[in-house]
Parts: structure tokens; sequence; C-alpha cells
């Protein structure tokens, strides 16, 4: 324990001396672990703002989606159903199942926005009441609209609060005010608390309007739903009325042509597309590792040149074979392991940055791969250049210059 300590030491002194040529020959390591790191942290932060965003929508809650959404547990044929949306017979139909308490029929709008401090190009989720419930969306100025509202098809608009800042300037200005969206003249009458992303779609509600679904026929005659949003009585098993909307939507449909989902499956489904996407990406990124090895393999065959004759002497006075080979070695993992933490280190900087506006972070497995990932590429590119150093002759070692 004692020699490997002094090998240490002696190897730490040595890049003491070329502290310049240690730091260029560790760079391709500390780029490959930062970069390594650092799509790991990212991977994990939007893994847990996913699931955070699925949780917050509840057990009870179902969407009713055109096509095969889920095929063989992946997402499969949406398209299949190209075009097809559901209809006013359709949200009556479900309103009429024993086990609904809340329900969202879902249409969209897309188009310019004009408001007293700039236009900017929106979207529009036109629903019922019901959406707010569902989608846990709380109110932090004005009103949600009601069933009034939706009577009368009233013209008026929930934002939420990045829409309201970019178009008004701040969420006090936007309540009560007008906004137009392609002619078409809307009263905000509530601002939301920000919420970020949503459950189905991942789609941030702090930067969308909300209006009655009524109001959205404005923009589509034919009064069609891209989706259902349910919400059901937690008395009741959610297997069961599940089964009863699928009997219903039966009725008017064939089996492949809408998807009965919950959030949870989409979330599975979800997070092996996203663990499969994250290897690849960490894949390419460990390119830079291989990089940084070779770097290091070929510093280690130039210090092994320099010390020739170093290393002639302590065999002439005893030294082993074994000696060499782990006095080379030593140095090329203590490289590896300083470029490992400095990548490390780059890293933890990086997810603070980051997190301002990204839950990203970095867990114990990423800081222990990161460090026995740069630990093992010091042993393998370490290897060669190492054995060279111990297959020489002590006397050719000596008499070399």
């Amino acid at each position: 324990m004692g020699y490997l300590l002094f090998i240490v030491r002696s190897a730490l002194e040595d890049f003491k001396r070329s502290k310049m040529q240690t730091f260029l020959t560790s760079l391709g390591i500390v780029i490959g672990v930062f970069a390594v790191i650092m799509l790991m942290a990212l991977g994990l932060g939007l893994k847990r703002y996913i699931s955070d965003q699925f949780e917050a929508l509840g057990k009870n809650t179902l969407f009713v989606t055109p096509g095969q959404v889920l095929q063989g547990g992946g997402f499969g044929g949406a398209a299949s159903v190209l075009g097809q949306r559901f209809d006013i017979k359709d949200l009556t139909n479900l309103s009429r199942v024993k086990g609904v308490v809340g329900l969202a029929p879902l249409s969209s709008k897309s188009g310019k926005a004009k408001g007293t401090v700039k236009t900017e190009y929106i979207s529009i989720f036109f629903t019922s009441a019901d959406f707010a419930d569902i989608a846990g969306l709380t109110i932090d100025k004005g009103r949600f609209f009601d069933k009034t509202d939706i009577d009368k098809h009233a013209k008026v608009l929930v934002a939420g609060p990045k829409i309201a800042e970019k178009l008004f300037g701040s969420t006090i200005n936007a309540l009560d005010k007008r906004v137009s969206v392609d002619n078409v003249n809307f009263t905000i009458i509530g601002i939301i608390k920000s919420k970020g992303g949503g459950g189905l779609g991942g789609n941030d509600y702090d930067s969308y309007f909300f209006g009655p679904y009524t109001t959205g026929f404005i923009y589509d005659p034919q009064k069609q739903f891209i989706r259902f949003a349910i919400k059901t009585d937690p008395n009741i098993p959610l297997a069961t009325v599940k089964a009863e909307i699928n009997k219903v939507m039966l009725k008017r449909y064939k089996d492949d042509e809408f998807s009965l989902l919950e959030p949870t499956e989409i979330l599975s489904v979800v997070n092996s597309i996203f663990n499969i996407m994250n290897i690849v990406l960490v894949a390419i990124a460990s390119i830079s590792l291989l990089v940084g090895g070779i770097g290091i393999m070929n510093i280690m065959y130039v210090t092994v040149s320099d010390k020739t004759r170093e290393v002639g002497v302590r065999r002439a006075l005893g030294a082993r074979k074994n000696d060499i080979l782990l006095q080379f070695i030593v140095e090329s993992v203590a490289l590896s392991i300083i470029g490992g933490a400095l990548g490390l280190g780059l890293a933890f900087l990086g997810v603070l940055l980051v997190q301002g506006f990204f839950p990203a972070y970095i867990d114990v497995p990423s800081m222990v791969l990161a460090l026995g990932v740069s630990s093992a590429i010091g042993i393998v590119f370490g290897v060669l250049p190492a054995r060279k150093a111990a297959n020489l002759e002590p006397v050719e070692a000596i008499r070399y210059e």
C-alpha cells in the first residue's frame, strides 16, 4: 500500500512539473465526461418533469383520442384514422356514462393574437369548464369561464401567465382586456397561475389561451373535437368506468378508430422511448471519451520514451516488470481520474445554470459512472504503453538517448 501511494505521489509530482501537458492530455476526458453527465442530468430532469406532470392529472383521469395511439407497447397508428375527429354526439354520449364526473372536449386554434404591447402567434384550447379541474389549473386573477359562458358561446378567454405578459406586458394589464385572434375579438376574463407543462402532450399551459368549446365553433363549423379528457368518480373502479366508456364509443366507432388511455399508460411508453433515446445520445457523447483515451495513450508513449533511462536504472537496481507496469498504469489512471473529476465539476456548474429554467439534476450513480468510466479508460489505454516500458531491457534502456 505504501509503495502504491509512493507511485501516486510521484505521478502527481510529474503532473505538477508539466501542468499544461497534463491539462491538454486530460481535456478529451474532461469534455467526454462533461457531455455524458450533462446529457444524463438533462435526461433525468426531463423524466422527472414528465412524471410530475402526469401525476398532477391524478389517478382518476382518462383520455379518449382518435386512432390507435398505443400499439405493441409504443406509439402507433394515431394517423391510421387521419383527419378523424369526435363531435357533439360523442360529448353527449360520454356525459351520460355512470362514473364520469368531469368531461372536457378539446379543440384547438392557432393564429396571430394582437395585444396592447405586441402581436404573437398563439394557440387556444377550446374546452369545457371541467378542464380546469382535470388539468389542475388554478385561477390567479379573474375567473375561469363557466357553463353560462359555454351556453352563450361567449367570446371570452382565460390566459396563461406567459402569453399574457407577452401580449400585454403583465398579467395585471391583461385582465379584462380585449385580444384579437384572426379578426375575432375576445375578452380576457381570467389569468391562471403558472403551471408549466401539461399532461397529455406535455403542453406548456402557461403559454396557452383557454375558451369555451362552443366559442371555438367560430373557427370550426363542423363542430369537432381532437380528444376528450375525462375525470372519473374515485368511488367507482377506474376499470369499470373505462369499460363503460369503451362500450359507448364502440357504438359509433370501430375498435381501431379510437384509444382510451390512462396517464400511466402514456407515461410508461414515453419513458420507454426516452430511455432508448437517452442511451443513443449518451453513446454518441461517449465518442469524446474514446478520443480522450487515445490522447492519453499517445502521451503515455511519449512519457515512456522520456523515462526510458529512468526505467533502465530502476530495472538495474532490482525493480520488477510488474513494478514498471504498475508505475505507468497508475500515471495513466491518474490522468483519467483528474479529467473525470474536472468534467464532473463542469457538469455540476452546467446543471446549476440550467436549473433556473429546467429541472436537471445529477444523481449518485451518474457520478460513480463518470469516475468509473474515466478510470477504466486510463487502464485500457495505459496498458500498451505500460507494457512497452515494462519490457524494456535494462542495459538498452540505460544506453537510450
